[in-house]
């Protein structure tokens, strides 16, 4: 064996996650007492036993890492974020607080509109200075993957500008970034009389011209009332599967619209939200191999109910996968512990279904299949945690644990002031 570049020791256990969604979470996690991961050249080289080491593997430039008995995991992927925009809405928070509903605001001109008119004003430059800050909190909470959706453009060129952000964001800074296309996430103002105008845009000039850039490798749309119907969703998302682009559905959100039955029948990666999921729905993604992903954070935000169904949804064999929903209307946080938290709580979650949700959950999700585990082999992306069990992660809610966190076998963040239990 090589020398190591990098030794992470002294660990309560390593969480390898190496199993599977159709098997308890606890087994899926493949936990490994008192482990050791050793990289070299960006990927995992060996874990396993300290003692199991062959000898010379850790040399002078080996850099070691002592875990101090706590626990370390793959590195956590982020499958719902919409981390590129300008402008912020706190005044709609203040709205909701006093009453107002998601749709009310929306239809008096706000919600995704007002998002749209700041991030059409801003340049690529503007909305890079403030992605960055975004992404590092991310970061420290030890994710190193996350997925970014447009849809704060609703026209080709602004639409374009995102994604191209997206794409010059990844080359930025540490965090990988997984572009998706939401053309469809409202109808701008400027087509609110001419829906059909606005769907041939998306279909005839957005998506061509999105693929043949290689921007995106999904297309989302919004089905809910007040954006898309399901008839139109099926067309974006059907136009979009010919171009090359995986689709996925923001379904049954804010109403029960049969959106979890669409996503089955596109063959589409994943059905995001899903609040009101109906029974059939679950049947009909469970059958087709959809991901759920849920995003708890955001049904807090918006203060409604209920939250979505995690506990059928697993009992019916769904691979259930939880994001941040980062967003400046539904979900202004980056806390993934948060999310992870409120699925135990609100969404029937076990802790172990919390964190496989967050890692290889999310990670097939996304269809990044040497991701969300630590395999020899696969990209070391590691997160050393502040304390000895995943358990605590959603128990001591909201609070980052993550101490040290490695992309492609670098550290990115050391961050001793980590709370220890």
């Amino acid at each position: 064996m090589e020398t190591l570049e990098l030794l992470v020791r002294n660990t309560s256990e390593v969480l390898t996650v190496e199993g599977s969604y159709t098997e308890p979470a606890e087994r899926a996690l493949t936990p490994r007492p008192n482990a050791c991961v050793g990289v070299r050249r960006g990927r995992v080289l060996y874990v396993g036993p300290e003692g199991g080491l062959p000898p010379g593997t850790v040399g002078p430039s080996t850099r070691v890492i002592d875990a101090h008995g706590q626990f370390v995991g793959p590195g956590f992927v982020d499958p719902h974020t919409h981390a590129v925009f300008a402008g912020e809405r706190a005044n709609e928070f203040d709205l909701r607080n006093q009453g107002a509903s998601y749709l009310q605001i929306a239809q008096a001109g706000g919600g995704i509109a007002n998002t749209v008119r700041s991030t059409r004003f801003a340049s690529e430059e503007d909305l890079i200075r403030l992605a960055l800050p975004r992404l590092q909190t991310m970061l420290e909470y030890g994710i190193t993957t996350a997925e970014v959706k447009s849809g704060y453009g609703l026209n080709l060129q602004d639409e374009l500008k995102i994604l191209k952000v997206v794409q010059r964001l990844s080359a930025l800074q540490p965090l990988e970034l997984v572009p998706t296309l939401l053309c469809a996430h409202a109808i701008p103002e400027e087509y609110r009389e001419w829906r059909e105008a606005y769907m041939d845009l998306c279909t005839r000039e957005i998506i061509p011209a999105v693929a043949e850039q290689g921007l995106a490798r999904f297309c989302d749309v919004f089905a809910e009332e007040g954006a898309f119907s399901l008839a139109e969703a099926r067309r974006i998302l059907v136009a979009a599967k010919k171009a090359g682009m995986r689709p996925r559905l923001h379904a049954d959100q804010l109403t029960a619209n049969g959106g979890a039955e669409l996503a089955a029948e596109v063959g589409a990666a994943t059905a995001d939200h899903l609040e009101h999921v109906s029974d059939a729905g679950i049947r009909a993604l469970a059958e087709a191999g959809v991901t759920a992903v849920l995003v708890p954070t955001s049904t807090l935000f918006l203060r409604v109910r209920p939250y979505a169904p995690g506990r059928k949804l697993r009992e019916a064999g769904v691979n259930v996968a939880l994001g941040t929903n980062l967003n400046p209307g539904s979900a202004m946080s980056e806390n993934l512990p948060l999310a992870m938290g409120l699925a135990c709580l609100e969404n029937g979650l076990t802790a172990a279904e919390a964190y496989w949700a967050t890692t290889r959950g999310a990670a097939l999700a996304l269809g990044l299949n040497t991701y969300g585990r630590i395999t020899v082999g696969d990209p070391a992306n590691l997160v050393v945690f502040s304390c000895s069990n995943y358990r605590h992660l959603p128990y001591h809610l909201g609070i980052n644990h993550a101490r040290i966190v490695i992309k492609d076998g670098h550290v990115v963040v050391e961050n001793e002031r980590a709370l220890c239990p």
